[in-house]
């Protein structure tokens, strides 16, 4: 493949527009086509960021010769529908998070990628952010220690009527797929799939979660202690504590600039990753991963591993278990 990477956007919504913003910037990416339900809705979109095509549908996108990789950017129920039409066209996938419904879905995907030999990736830009990659490097080596817990949140608020999309089952709605997902990757990328998961939440009138509690249990002696809300303002923090010392992320923690190490008889250290670009999202980091292992010719990534993204799916669907949330695709 020559250098440039070509890009189709598949979802026409406000994080296709930031990742479509980043890829912009980014002189080994080109984005040559965007696809929506509407012409109306893709014509825009490709007129706003200068696209040379829009389709009004997604078959459209995935039949385009000069597409290489295709970026899923719908809500989560539509990702293994939209993800499965590309895989089938032979293009390589990015497909935003969380990365299905639930593991069966995600399981569906992971099987069609590797039966074709294409490169398919969650998109999970934490672990692709400079700042996250340099806190693993130091747990690995023992800068703090053997975790023993690791602390996060994620939560907010908003105009979430009964109407919204996060109040509706069948969108795969509540706070723990947009949400949950992240404080549960960022425990996992540390300490791997959990061998016990407890949950409590308040839940809407229409099933799903509002607010969410998490303890995850290893056989190590680890805990992590989570949490996830659309009816409360968190921190968004996160904090890995280890048995020689800690890891805090005072905000921010899916996709920080800064961290500060605590160790035993030193003083506390700011870690952070440079000024980096202006106006950027932080996604870049993501593509360019993306954009690094289609060229070498993996069709999984390092950093974002699939294995790793099924077994995220696991412990979610282990929590909406507990929580009593089922979605109409669970019985599918």
């Amino acid at each position: 493949m020559s250098r440039t990477v070509r890009w189709g956007v598949l979802a026409t919504g406000g994080i296709a527009a930031a990742f479509t913003a980043d890829l912009l910037t980014m002189p080994d990416a080109e984005v040559v086509a965007v696809a929506s339900r509407t012409d109306t809705s893709a014509k825009a979109f490709a007129e706003r960021f200068a696209i040379p095509r829009a389709y009004g549908s997604w078959a459209g996108l995935v039949a385009d010769d000069e597409v290489d990789v295709v970026y899923v950017a719908t809500p989560h129920s539509a990702h293994r529908e939209a993800a499965t039409l590309a895989l089938e066209a032979g293009k390589h996938v990015l497909c935003e998070k969380a990365f299905t419904l639930n593991e069966s879905e995600a399981l569906d995907l992971v099987k069609l990628a590797r039966d074709r030999g294409l490169f398919l990736m969650e998109a999970m830009w934490t672990y692709c952010n400079p700042v996250i990659r340099r806190m693993t490097e130091l747990v690995r080596d023992g800068a703090i220690g053997e975790i023993r817990t690791v602390q996060a949140d994620f939560g907010f608020t908003g105009d979430f009527g009964a109407g919204h999309r996060l109040r509706d089952p069948a969108l795969g709605g509540g706070a723990l797929l947009d949400l949950g997902v992240y404080p549960v990757s960022f425990a996992q990328l540390l300490l791997g799939e959990p061998d016990r998961v407890q949950a409590d939440a308040l839940l809407s009138p229409e099933g799903v979660d509002l607010n969410t509690g998490m303890l995850l249990g290893w056989d190590s002696g680890a805990t992590a202690l989570l949490a996830c809300s659309i009816v409360g303002h968190h921190p968004t923090a996160a904090t890995v504590i280890g048995t020689a010392g800690r890891i805090d992320f005072p905000d921010s923690f899916f996709y920080p600039q800064r961290f500060v190490l605590h160790r035993a008889d030193r003083e506390p250290e700011e870690i952070t990753s440079g000024p980096g670009p202006q106006g950027l999202s932080g996604m870049q980091f993501e593509a360019a991963e993306v954009m690094r292992a289609i060229r070498a010719g993996e069709t999984e990534s390092p950093l974002v591993p699939l294995d790793g993204s099924l077994a995220v799916m696991r412990t979610l669907d282990a929590v909406r278990e507990r929580i009593g949330v089922r979605y109409p695709a669970d019985a599918l």
